[in-house]
């Protein structure tokens, strides 16, 4: 059977307004300021890791935690599908095929986005708080042929599993960037491209 992965931030679901607005929020409550283009910027990278430079001056646990908490409640119900996710997955399971999420976030919440933006996953097909190599071992524990991701950390993940890497430039990183890190098909327009080339690859197998 064939095994599909997706990253889930800016390839499944378009969260960047949310998680920005959530971040700002809490961070002025604190009485602190943040970019809010500095954290566009980091969309796709684990928070914890990104947090101390984003607000340097603040307890990362702390912020952490408020911030996810604030981001269940505000952020995750507004969550969307980017324009040809719905289908891609779809045209994975028409094929026969089994969906999985790999992600770096924390598995409240992916899940949670992705129920709000209209997908229907089973638990033990989503797996959380791995990023860039771990996603790898995640990958290649289902035994995915293919991971589909918007980030050079994806693109490493997808070789660690020896899976097909395929890129889609809609989060922070330029499609020349996926190329550069190593992507092996990178989709110019993004997810409504995917079941066109899925099909393809299937019919050259």
């Amino acid at each position: 059977m064939i095994t599909v992965g997706f990253d889930l931030d800016m390839t499944l679901i378009d969260s960047v307004d949310t998680i920005v607005d959530s971040l700002v929020a809490v961070v002025q409550e604190r009485g602190k300021s943040v970019d809010p283009q500095a954290i566009r910027d980091t969309i796709g990278m684990p928070f914890p890791l990104v947090l101390p430079t984003l607000v340097p001056d603040d307890d990362p646990e702390e912020l952490l935690a408020a911030y996810r908490a604030h981001y269940r409640v505000h952020g995750v119900p507004k969550t969307k599908a980017m324009p040809g996710a719905i289908d891609a997955v779809k045209a994975v399971r028409d094929a026969g095929g089994r969906v999985v999420v790999v992600t770096a976030k924390q598995g409240i919440t992916a899940i949670g986005a992705l129920k709000a933006a209209g997908f229907v996953f089973e638990d033990e097909d989503v797996v959380a708080e791995v990023f860039s190599e771990e996603k790898g071992i995640s990958l290649k524990e289902f035994g995915a042929q293919i991971y589909v991701g918007d980030h050079p950390g994806d693109v490493k993940g997808a070789k660690v599993a020896n899976a097909l890497c395929v890129a889609v430039p809609t989060g922070p990183t330029s499609a020349a960037e996926l190329l550069e890190t190593g992507a092996d098909v990178v989709l110019y327009g993004g997810l409504a491209e995917f079941r066109d080339w899925f099909q393809g690859w299937l019919a050259a197998r």
